[in-house]
């Protein structure tokens, strides 16, 4: 569709783009990144002929861009600049009509049915229909800008330039508007040239990506291809970190500030763990960040309070995120800054037990309800329901742990639970085999944060050796005190 060929070029004698060259096939959106001044806007000014390059060639459908008439040219392409401070005073229906003039054949042509609709539409898909009868002095500037992309969208041409699309809206209508150009390019082969300034947006939004950097580019592909920390922090000379996108396969960064709080004497020890009658209970004075199979705020996050709650045998399960969340408020911990879990096991049978190690402290808490134990080889020949049993295990490291120790501490602790389990001799009623665990097991690695970087929790790593030893003897003792009063 769109073919930038040895684009150079810029304003008057100084040269800003140099060598520009990148395609954009029929029904793609591509998004323009980089830093302040690195040419952006200078190019989307050069594709849409707003600027004459100093060398090389743009086409469109392999046609030179400078063959087209302004009117042929004007059906191909649309082009939205950002928000201008100057505004006319016209009504919203009246600006965005102004997108079907390259469709008019003259001077006195008749306004057509197809206009109304195209006009309609595009007021409808953003959002500006309700104010079609206002002026546009009187709208905010997230409303003018909706506007304007309604007139962009009534042209109805096949290749759409927009420059910063969501500038001055909220999320609320930067999600609405970029829902609705990628429904475009998806449902009607709409091909997309923009530039965005927030990385995210365009990593999740865009098929493709262009990063440029002192008027070249630097980067250009799929947006996993793009979005590298090298390649961002080098751009940016900004630190960053990258992760998935919890829903989409697309790459997203957070910004890692460079002030960072005072360093203090971040580290929990068995005196922080707390048993009460109703649940074992650690309350940090600052997050740690965890990852576990809680009943409450499961995943991956950071976290000042935990509980593992004790509850009757015949808890009714059907409300539990909302039984929960109303436990922890009369408790007065707040639900957004808590992880929880629960248990039928009595929280005076919890088992705590702390290892010193060189890179710092690791507590070991446990409660072992085997009631219900399971081999895991054989559940697709039981019959359910089964009987109350639960092991819950807290792991607390006070060190840094990377993402892979922390998957990998799971998976050791899961291991040495497995381990004791098979010393204990604890079997599965139904198969008559060594249980491996129970169906409602939960498993919570936390850590500090601060101290020695640990960049794997595998049994053979510093973090794992006492992760394995911890999980194994605590589990055993917990499923003892536990066959104590069965």
């Amino acid at each position: 569709m769109l073919q930038v060929k040895n684009i150079c070029g810029g304003y008057g004698t100084t040269p800003i783009l140099k060598d520009i060259s990148f395609q954009v096939g029929k029904g793609t959106f591509l998004g323009i990144l980089g830093p302040n001044g690195c040419g952006k806007s200078t190019l989307l000014k050069i594709i849409s002929s707003i600027l004459k390059p100093s060398s090389g060639k743009i086409l469109i459908d392999d046609k030179e861009i400078e063959s087209y008439s302004n009117r042929e040219l004007a059906k191909k392409m649309t082009v939205l600049p950002q928000l201008q401070g100057t505004i006319f005073s016209n009504t919203v229906r009246e600006t965005v009509s102004i997108g079907r003039y390259p469709h008019q054949k003259g001077f006195f042509s008749q306004w057509s049915k197809e206009d109304e609709q195209a006009v309609n539409q595009a007021m409808l898909q953003t959002g500006v229909k309700r104010y079609e009868n206002s002026y546009l002095e009187n709208l905010s500037g997230g409303e003018r800008q909706r506007v304007f992309i309604a007139q962009a969208l009534a042209q109805s041409s096949q290749l759409v330039l927009l420059d910063e699309p969501t500038n001055h809206l909220d999320i609320a209508h930067q999600q609405q508007i970029l829902d609705m150009i990628r429904k475009e390019v998806t449902e009607h082969g709409l091909t997309v040239v923009s530039v965005l300034h927030d990385i995210n947006l365009a990593a999740l939004y865009c098929d493709e990506l262009l990063l440029m950097e002192n008027g070249q580019v630097r980067a250009f592909g799929k947006p996993h291809e793009v979005v590298l920390e090298k390649e961002i922090e080098d751009v940016y000379d900004a630190q960053i970190s990258l992760q998935a996108h919890p829903e989409q396969p697309k790459p997203q960064i957070t910004i890692l500030p460079e002030i960072q709080e005072p360093l203090k004497d971040k580290r929990i020890t068995r005196n922080h763990i707390q048993i009460k009658s109703e649940y074992v209970e650690l309350r940090s004075q600052f997050p740690l960040r965890v990852l576990s199979s809680a009943v409450h705020n499961a995943g991956l996050g950071w976290y000042e309070n935990f509980i593992n709650r004790t509850v009757k045998p015949d808890y009714n399960i059907e409300h539990v995120q909302e039984e929960f969340i109303q436990f922890l408020n009369k408790e007065g911990l707040s639900p957004t800054n808590t992880v929880g879990m629960m248990t039928a096991v009595e929280s005076s049978k919890a088992i705590i037990k702390q290892y010193n190690a060189s890179f710092g402290e690791v507590i070991v808490i446990v409660t072992a309800g085997i009631g219900g134990a399971i081999d895991v080889s054989k559940t697709y020949e039981r019959e359910f329901p089964i009987r109350v049993g639960t092991i819950n295990i807290w792991v607390i490291v006070n060190a840094k742990l990377s993402d892979e120790a922390f998957v990998q501490a799971m998976m050791t602790a899961t291991e040495a639970k497995v381990k004791a389990l098979h010393s204990e001799q604890v079997v599965d009623v139904q198969t008559k085999t060594i249980a491996t665990g129970t169906p409602t097991d939960s498993l919570l690695i936390a850590a500090t944060q601060t101290g020695d970087y640990m960049q794997y929790g595998g049994p053979i790593t510093p973090v794992g050796k006492i992760v394995g030893r911890g999980v194994f003897e605590a589990t055993i003792e917990a499923i003892r005190n536990y066959r104590k009063g069965d």
